[in-house]
């Protein structure tokens, strides 16, 4: 399998944590891109974005949900996605959280490096909201600490890349059990393999 990553999206950080605690990091070639200028992308997926999945048979999926799915699926046994019940519901409920949280954190970056006169301070304050109110919903969430599953995954790329956008913003002030659980989970062998990096 192939997966094509930017070392700056939380979306491809989020399946390389996925397919660390899978165990199948080693069964994938990762390919690096621009996903900006890359034409090869845009012909495997129509979207040009990462993370995008080339399959063994040649099949090629996109969206990190549908991925980390994927992977999981390819695993001995389903470790990330609860069959049924209201676990499912929790882990599902839990990564969309998180994924949202992380699509805000990347317009905000974004936005933040616009010239003064195409920035929107609506939409940021918008944005920083959505931040914020995010990371105390988790901070609350009982279930966090539930062990390892697609939303504890989801949440441990979207804080970390937190800190790698604005490591001078300390989202940790207030949500104690937060920062403690991702202090903890930031430790584990799939995330020290897979850093954030600049591009170049």
């Amino acid at each position: 399998m192939q997966l094509w990553y930017a070392p700056t999206s939380p979306f491809a950080r989020k399946v390389r944590i996925a397919a660390g605690e899978l165990g199948l990091a080693g069964r994938i070639e990762l390919v690096r891109v621009d996903p900006w200028t890359d034409v090869r992308l845009r012909a495997l997926n129509p979207l040009a974005k990462v993370p995008t999945l080339v399959r063994d048979d040649g099949g090629v999926l996109y969206e990190s949900a549908v991925i980390c799915d994927y992977l999981d699926a390819l695993a001995p046994r389903r470790l990330l996605h609860p069959a049924d019940g209201e676990a499912r519901w929790r882990a599902l409920l839990l990564q969309g959280l998180a994924d949202g949280a992380a699509t805000a954190a990347g317009r905000l970056y974004a936005d933040e490096r616009r010239p003064a006169h195409e920035r929107s301070e609506a939409m940021m304050a918008r944005f920083r909201e959505a931040i914020g109110t995010s990371l105390d919903a988790l901070d609350a969430d009982r279930h966090l600490a539930d062990g390892v599953g697609i939303g504890q995954v989801a949440v441990a790329a979207f804080v970390s890349y937190l800190d790698f956008r604005w490591p001078e913003r300390d989202w940790r002030e207030g949500r104690p059990r937060l920062a403690a659980w991702f202090d903890a989970f930031a430790r584990r062998d799939s995330m020290t393999g897979t850093p954030y990096a600049t591009a170049g």
